[in-house]
Formats: structure tokens, sequence, C-alpha cells
């Protein structure tokens, strides 16, 4: 007769709210102690919520692989999904404040991540371009 695996009957006795709040976020390319300080972050500033930074990664990653022409219309007429789904701008400035509150160890790696996808987007604007280099 086949037996229960004990991760099965442990994961019976937790009701299904607890088991979403136990759970790690799935950020690809960070280390253990990257995504716990991650949990930690989400678990005690009041601006987060759990999941909330991989929720924010994944609009901005939706948003960045969109083609130009999209693109162009969201930001010329702007887009009416965003308000049921969330804003992708919003949250890569989410990132960028989980990326302060972060250790330098653990937001190297999540930077690394957000820049790439940055990069994916193209060169930025010749005039603001300029004038960085000033």
């Amino acid at each position: 007769m086949p037996r229960r695996r004990p991760g099965r009957i442990r994961r019976a006795g937790i009701p299904e709210r607890q088991q979403a709040q136990c759970s790690w976020p799935a950020i690809d390319r960070l280390s253990p102690r990257a995504l716990s300080e991650i949990v930690r972050l989400e678990r005690t500033r009041n601006y987060l919520q759990p999941g909330d930074v991989n929720a924010a990664l994944r609009l901005w990653k939706a948003y960045v692989h969109q083609s130009e022409r999209e693109l162009w219309h969201d930001d010329e007429f702007g887009n009416v999904h965003w308000y049921c789904c969330g804003n992708p701008l919003e949250g890569r400035a989410l990132l960028d404040s989980v990326i302060r509150a972060m250790s330098s160890r653990g937001a190297r790696e999540l930077r690394k991540i957000i820049e790439e996808l940055d990069a994916f987007m193209g060169p930025p604007d010749p005039a603001v371009a300029r004038r960085r280099r000033r």
C-alpha cells in the first residue's frame, strides 16, 4: 500500500492563506540570501506586501518586452488595463525603492537583473544622455 509523502501531510493541515504567505518569491538568478532579504523587507516595511517585488518585476519585464508600437501607444494615449493589472512604471519605482532598502550585496544582484531589462528597452533619448555626460 503506497504511503503519503510527509510534505503533503504537513501541507494538508495548513490553510491555503498561510501557505501563500510562507511561499518564497520566484525571482530567477537571485541567490537565496537576496531572496530572504526581499521576504524580510516585504514583511517589515509598511509600503510592501508579500509578493509585491515579484509582481513589480513581472510587470516591468512584460512592459519592457512589448513592441515599440505598443510602447508608443501607451505613451501617447495611456493604457486602461493598468488600473486593474498594475502600472509597470509604478512597479519600476517600487523596485528602485527596494534596491535602496537592501544591503549592497543583495541590491547588486537585483540591480543587475533590472539593468538587463532596462537595456532591452534600447538606448535612452539622446538629449537625456547628453545631459548625463556633462
